[in-house]
């Protein structure tokens, strides 16, 4: 989407008292050379740019004279280059600046680092990954007040970072409105572009259908069918993590020797990534943020999809929007949190976003000063069911990046489409919100008709009639936790209903490597059935309840694959306090691209999940373990019942079971657990060695209240709802 360049405004200054550059002569010594240079390097590096404005590089003087005059001070905030999606940020950041400073204000640049979750999957570093969003959000906090900036142009990255800057930016304006005399904070942000999926190389492509063929020839179709149905998806990280557990399976099974492993795992790690880099294109937390962002009215139209650097008008659009609203307190960062957060989580349910965004949700609004839970999402859920509208597909040439094509080709208009279709539908969007563009959305929807190009048809990613009417993130209770989340939208319509007033036997793992190690073995299956405190009769009870009948007990792999005996694979000591909340995510794309596994069971854990899981992985359970949860008390052989129409997850009591009957209990209460569960923390303390100690996350709050410091989560008192 392009718009003509707006008319440049006339020079203006921020409304407030305080101006340090004004009454301390040590900020106006030292920041205008950072300006400058800032400025010529823009000039260098665009030059047609540059010559189309008629652009000349100030002098230090003239930046002098803005400070003092309090012009706006905006920071650009780009992205560290050594995550794939911040690969193109330099050219924006200083087309930006040229901009800024075209509008009368004073340009400024840094950078924050950003952890790539896709190379710290599997290993230590998911320990640090969640850490990383209170650390940048303290980093852009600090470097944002220290410098006195009055606006943020954000180019945003993916997983966590995007929320982290949200919450950085807010937790500035809410010090600075108890402070009384200086300005809220304004803000304006631009999502990287979309990573193109990549393509199997066809020599890759060939070994891999030859692994599948010897694999059904050796008597496992099993495994032969998860390779073909993987090799359908896009190339991206994701499908390559499945391609791993699939490989090693294969291995373990004599199909491959280890150089046939490791050669066909690099050949895919090479075609994996465009050059140019980007979000990856699937919906994981990277999009579910670049949904975010615009669904709060962060983000102008321009900016909302990109495939590649944006062109100078549509940064300078961005720019304008930001001065556009500037000295209008309504638009400021804290105030379209608030006014969008109930249009937000009804639009992260529509679009079957990251289950991730329930702990940055409310990080974001508790740093603003919110009091926002866990709780006030789900009754936002509850009170405005809404239907899925996103037909989001890696298979079916529908991912994100497919989206921005259609995007620009004028097929859809982005979050507008959203609202639109989502008014349309009848579900009650606050369409008086106010956005960065100056408008609200009812403003910006007015003429929008046709939100969708309807000769795209089946190729359309957003859809006017729903694809389905249940989707996005449900709140678990149950009888051993509090919450856990759960991504319905995850799930297949099979699923939900199979595994709907379903049981499963407990198999309990203290980390995910053991878990994927069982998920990988020959033998899995006889693993499974001498879990401990399994024995012929629970088994028989287990297939009874789940509707099996009569069928022959003896062949247990037929009884997982149609999914009569089920398993709970438990990850317990993963929560934020144990572990510092790794994602899952290994695990559950093993089980997702296991036939026998996603026939018959499901995940838990007090640790998260990739924003890409699919399948029936339950997440975010609290109270954790390593805060007394009962989790952390689970053992082999227990017994839980999923009603995901009640939305209850329970354990069943053992004896009571075997009679027939469903009595929950809590196994805090149950002899000889206290044991188990002391033996586990003396470990879980153990393994928090693992992390460097300025990175355990000590003293912040449950993933209920979105895993803020503790400080944060005390000042969070401030309403969400309007009166």
């Amino acid at each position: 989407m392009m718009t003509a360049l707006r008319p440049l405004l006339e020079p203006f200054s921020i409304d407030e008292t305080a101006n340090p550059f004004r009454d301390c002569i040590q900020g106006l010594a030292n920041q205008p050379i950072t300006v400058v240079r800032l400025l010529r390097d823009a000039c260098l590096e665009n030059p047609v740019v540059q010559k189309n404005r008629d652009f000349t590089v100030p002098a230090i003087r003239e930046v002098v004279g803005r400070l003092v005059e309090n012009r706006p001070r905006v920071a650009i905030i780009a992205g560290a280059p050594d995550h794939p999606a911040h690969l193109l940020d330099r050219p924006q950041a200083l087309m930006a600046a040229l901009r800024i400073w075209e509008q009368g204000g004073v340009p400024f640049l840094f950078h924050v680092p950003v952890i790539c979750d896709g190379t710290a999957q599997n290993n230590i570093g998911q320990s640090y990954s969640l850490a990383s969003r209170n650390h940048t959000a303290a980093a852009v906090n600090i470097t944002f007040e220290g410098h006195s900036y009055h606006a943020a142009y954000v180019i945003a990255g993916c997983d966590k970072s995007p929320a982290a800057v949200v919450a950085g930016l807010a937790s500035a304006e809410y010090a600075r409105r108890h402070r009384g005399d200086q300005a809220p904070v304004w803000a304006v942000f631009a999502p990287s572009h979309v990573l193109k999926g990549g393509d199997i190389p066809e020599n890759t492509r060939r070994s891999l259908e030859k692994i599948a063929r010897d694999a059904a020839a050796a008597g496992h179709d099993d495994l032969g069918g998860d390779i073909t149905e993987n090799m359908r998806y896009i190339l991206q990280c994701t499908s390559d993590e499945a391609f791993a557990g699939q490989l090693e399976r294969a291995r373990l099974l004599g199909i491959i020797d280890n150089a046939t492993e490791r050669r066909v795992l690099d050949e895919l790690a090479a075609a994996t990534c465009d050059s140019k880099g980007g979000i990856c294109a699937f919906n994981g937390t990277g999009n579910s943020s670049r949904t975010m962002l615009a669904a709060f009215g962060l983000t102008p139209p321009e900016l909302e999809l990109l495939t590649d650097v944006p062109p100078f008008d549509a940064v300078a659009a961005g720019v304008d929007a930001l001065f556009g609203v500037m000295n209008k307190p309504e638009y400021s960062i804290c105030n379209l949190l608030k006014a969008n957060f109930a249009n937000f989580v009804r639009i992260h349910n529509a679009t079957g976003s990251s289950s991730n965004m329930l702990l940055h949700l409310p990080a974001m609004m508790r740093y603003a000063g919110f009091d926002v839970t866990l709780e006030d999402y789900e009754q936002v859920r509850t009170e405005t069911p809404v239907p899925e509208i996103f037909a989001h597909s890696l298979t079916e040439n529908r991912d994100t990046f497919v989206l921005a094509q259609q995007f620009a080709e004028g097929k859809n208009r982005g979050m507008e489409s959203i609202y639109r279709i989502l008014d349309d539908l009848g579900v009650a969007m606050d369409l008086d919100a106010r956005t960065v563009t100056g408008k609200t959305w009812r403003q910006r929807i007015a003429m929008l008709d046709n939100p969708i190009d309807l000769s795209l048809g089946d190729q359309s990613v957003i859809r006017a009639t729903p694809v389905r009417k249940r989707s996005g993130v449900d709140v678990l209770r149950g009888s051993f936790f509090d919450s856990s989340a759960v991504k319905t939208s995850g799930m297949s319509d099979r699923q939900i209903s199979h595994f709907d007033d379903h049981v499963f036997i407990v198999r309990y793992y203290e980390n995910e490597h053991v878990c994927n190690a069982d998920f990988a073995s020959p033998d899995l299956v006889d693993r499974l059935v001498h879990t401990g405190g399994v024995d012929a009769g629970l088994i028989a009870a287990v297939v009874r309840r789940n509707g099996g009948g009569d069928v022959d007990l003896a062949d247990t792999k037929s009884l997982l694959e149609q999914g009569f005996l089920s398993f709970a694979f438990v990850i317990g000591g993963q929560g934020p306090e144990a572990y510092g909340m790794p994602e899952m995510f290994a695990p559950s794309q093993n089980l997702r691209h296991h036939r026998i596994l996603e026939s018959s069971s499901i995940l838990m854990t007090d640790g998260r999940y990739s924003g890409v899981t699919k399948g029936a992985c339950i997440g975010h359970t609290v109270p954790e373990a390593f805060a007394g949860g009962g989790i952390g008390y689970l053992q082999d052989g227990d017994i839980l019942h999923l009603n995901l129409t009640a939305l209850k997850l329970d354990l069943l009591d053992h004896d009571a079971f075997a009679r027939g009957q469903d009595i929950a209990i809590d196994p805090r209460s149950l002899a000889g657990r206290d044991q188990i569960y002391a033996l586990r923390k003396k470990r879980m303390v153990e393994r928090q060695f693992d992390i460097a100690a300025g990175s355990v996350m000590a003293h912040i709050s449950d993933a209920s209240h979105g895993v803020v410091p503790d400080i944060v989560d005390q000042r969070a008192v401030r309403p969400w709802r309007n009166d």
